[in-house]
This record gives C-alpha cells, sequence and structure tokens, in this order.
C-alpha cells in the first residue's frame, strides 16, 4: 500500500517537468518571448525543486510523509493554475517556483518512503516509486497535447492542474512512516548500519564523489527532457509522421509516448540489476549508454525514425540515475537521516538545471545541436568510468572502515560487561 500511494503521487506530479515541452512553442507564439527566456522558467523549477530537498528532508523527518505530501499536493496544483493566468515572464518564473516546492515535498518524502520501507530491495522500491515520475505523463503526454491544440494551452494548465493537485491529497492519506520492525537489510548489497547525521556525510569524501557524478549524469537527460520539442524542430523531425502500419504519430508525440515509458521502465530495471551486481556497476553500464545514445542521436538524429529510438536509448538510459543515486546514498549513510541527506545530493539536479539555457546560447552559437550533444555525451562517459575505478573503490573502504568501527565497538561493550 505504500509503494503503491507513492507511486500514485509520483505519476500525479510528473506532469509539471515532463509535459512542460508540450507548451513551450504555444507559449513562445503566444507571448512572442525568446525560447531561451521562457525555458528559464523550467530551470527556475528544476532548481527550486532540488535545492530546497535538504529543508524539506527536514520536515519529512519531522511531520511525517502525510502532511508533506499533502502540502505538496496544493502547490502542485496551484501551479499549474497560476501558469493559465500567467501574462508576463516574472508570473511564470513565480508560478515555476511554486511548482518547484509542490514537486519537491512529493518528490522528496516518497523516494524517502521507498529507502525506509524496503532497504532489502532498495534499488528496486525507489526505482518503482521514481518510475512514476518519470513515466507518469505517458497516459497524459497525447490528451494535453490534444487539448493544447482544441483549448488553448491557458484551459489545459488550469484543467490538469486541478486534477493532479486532487489526485496527490487523496493518495497522500495513505502514507506513513514504517516502525524499527518492520525493516529489513540486505544480505547482497553492503549497507550501513551506522546512520549518519548530515554534517557527518558532508564530510565524507564519498558524498561529493557522488554528487559530481550526479551533476555530469544528469545534465544529458534534464537537458532532453527540456529540449526535445525544440531539437526535434531544428533537426526537421518534428511534423514528420511515422508509420506503425496500424496507426501513424508524429514524431515527437510518438518519441515522448516512448520515451516517457522507457524512462519509467529503467529506473525499477536498473534499480532492481543494482541489487544483485551493485550500484557503481550498474552506473557504469546505463552512464555509458546515455553518452553512447546521445552521441548517436546527434549524428542519425535527423532521420525520423533514428530520433524515436535514440532518444528513447537516452531516456532509458538516464532514467536510473534516480534510483541509484538514492539507493547509495541509503546504503552508505543509513536511512534515519536520509531525507536531509539524499536531499542534499538531489541538489545536483538543480546545478544541472542551469545547464539547460546555455545548451540553447551554445546551440545559437554554433548554429547545430552537435556541439550540444557531444559535450553532454563525454560529461557522460566521464561519470561511467568514475563510477566504476573512483567510487567503487572509495564504497569498498567506506564499509570496511564501518565494519571495523562497529567490531571494536561491540569488542568494547563484551570488555565492559
Amino acid at each position: 500500500m505504500q509503494l503503491i500511494a507513492g507511486v500514485v503521487c509520483m505519476v500525479a506530479a510528473a506532469n509539471i517537468q515532463y509535459s512542460w515541452t508540450l507548451f513551450v512553442p504555444e507559449i513562445v507564439s503566444t507571448h512572442g518571448w525568446t525560447r531561451a527566456s521562457v525555458q528559464v522558467a523550467f530551470t527556475v523549477f528544476v532548481v527550486v525543486q532540488t535545492w530546497l530537498t535538504p529543508i524539506e528532508g527536514y520536515f519529512i523527518d519531522k511531520y511525517g510523509p502525510r502532511v508533506m505530501v499533502m502540502v505538496g499536493g496544493l502547490f502542485t496544483g496551484l501551479s499549474w493554475v497560476l501558469n493559465s493566468y500567467a501574462t508576463s515572464l516574472t508570473a511564470l518564473y513565480v508560478a515555476a517556483a511554486v511548482g518547484g516546492i509542490g514537486v519537491g515535498c512529493v518528490y522528496a518524502t516518497c523516494v524517502n518512503a521507498a529507502l525506509k520501507w524496503f532497504p532489502d530491495r532498495r534499488g528496486l522500491a525507489v526505482g518503482l516509486t521514481a518510475a512514476g515520475y518519470g513515466s507518469g505523463t505517458v497516459l497524459t503526454i497525447l490528451p494535453i497535447a490534444a487539448m493544447i491544440k482544441s483549448s488553448g494551452y491557458q484551459e489545459t494548465f488550469f484543467t490538469f492542474g486541478l486534477v493532479q493537485g486532487a489526485v496527490i491529497l487523496l493518495a497522500a492519506g495513505f502514507l506513513r512512516a514504517p516502525s524499527k520492525t518492520e525493516v529489513v537489510y540486505s544480505s547482497t548489497v553492503a549497507q550501513s548500519r551506522r546512520d549518519y547525521t548530515l554534517g557527518e556525510a558532508l564530510q565524507t569524501p564519498v558524498f561529493w564523489i557522488m554528487l559530481t557524478l550526479f551533476v555530469l549524469t544528469v545534465s544529458g537527460g534534464l537537458m532532453a527532457v527540456a529540449q526535445l520539442g525544440v531539437i526535434a524542430e531544428d533537426l526537421g523531425v518534428k511534423h514528420i509522421e511515422v508509420n506503425l502500419y496500424f496507426f501513424a504519430m508524429a514524431a515527437l508525440p510518438f518519441a515522448l509516448m516512448l520515451d516517457r515509458i522507457l524512462n519509467g521502465f529503467s529506473r525499477p530495471f536498473f534499480g532492481w540489476i543494482s541489487d544483485h551486481i551493485g550500484r557503481e556497476k550498474t552506473m557504469f553500464f546505463a552512464f555509458a549508454m546515455e553518452g553512447i545514445g546521445i552521441v548517436a542521436l546527434g549524428t542519425f538524429g535527423h532521420n525520423p525514425w533514428a530520433f524515436i529510438i535514440l532518444s528513447g536509448v537516452v531516456f532509458l538510459a538516464w532514467g536510473e540515475v534516480y534510483s541509484l543515486f538514492s539507493a547509495t546514498a541509503a546504503d552508505t549513510f543509513g536511512s534515519k537521516h536520509i531525507g536531509k541527506i539524499y536531499g542534499m545530493l538531489y541538489t545536483a539536479k538543480g546545478f544541472a538545471a542551469l545547464l539547460v539555457p546555455l545548451a540553447n546560447i551554445l546551440m545559437e552559437a554554433t548554429g547545430s545541436w552537435t556541439t550540444v550533444l557531444y559535450t553532454v555525451a563525454a560529461m557522460d562517459l566521464t561519470a561511467a568510468f568514475g563510477a566504476l575505478f573512483v567510487l567503487r573503490p572509495m564504497l569498498a573502504r567506506h564499509h570496511r572502515l564501518n565494519a571495523e568501527a562497529a567490531a571494536r565497538a561491540a569488542a568494547t561493550r563484551e570488555v565492559t560487561a
């Protein structure tokens, strides 16, 4: 029940990020604002969503998951209602900030709950929860696109804002924190039995390595989320129809629908794999796949079928960052204060969001997306090798030192007794 409630909340919150690309062209054409200035709203949303998560983690530990998700539902619905009335860039940015607060409350709380409820299957549990956010729009992409076309983007914002806010409020009523007797640790993945405080975690080198790898690898997928519609337009494939014999669809909506499915599938899939072969090995394979997929997208993306397939590969390899890093953080630092610790680690997404407008600037300076995509691919490949050859040995040492300290403490207690 806890897992289902968390997934439902994440599905309802997903539209603010993953359907944004459908609204950008309409907002630009309606108000005459530049594409880059409109995309600043996306950056504001992501920065607020991610950089406030350490604070939200504190309130999760203090007030529990139910209250935090209810607050998140109110702000999530309000954000799109405000978007429907926005007639200035300032109003658009304010609405984005409100949405960042709302989605941040929902996301941080549901991930935190999955980490605490299922430590023996953290990768899979948090992957399923994050999948709700990554693929939550698979059922709403087409209705939103159709409503934008028939009723305008303002009415679409208003209607779906009310619906998604109400769903989150209803699902939040089922959430609660686990008791100590409901927690079982993994026997296959190294996990700390010591609960680090946020201050203690920040003093460890392994935290900063994880943060660096998170920034490197999340940048590519985040850029694709915000810019996929723009990239499709510039590559000349946005309105080209592809035919699957039993139905035909324009390349961009088809790619967005496929991407949501693969983005959601990747989170529990790679999380499940990491429960069996380890987090760092899984990171290497996934990050390398993303880097190679981005290079291929830049090279072959002018073909509509290649654009659809390769964008799907990128999202398949990108979505897992949210299950792998959260599970790794809980394995490394314990679950008692994981809301605050992962909240601080999750700020990496905010740093990466700052690169989204820069991608537009670099593209306009070079006249091509190739330079942007190759730069992002290099970041992904750097993260892949860093996970295997830097993070993995550091985590092994971290767990070894924790085990030795625990053994010394146990021996001291025996002597004292």
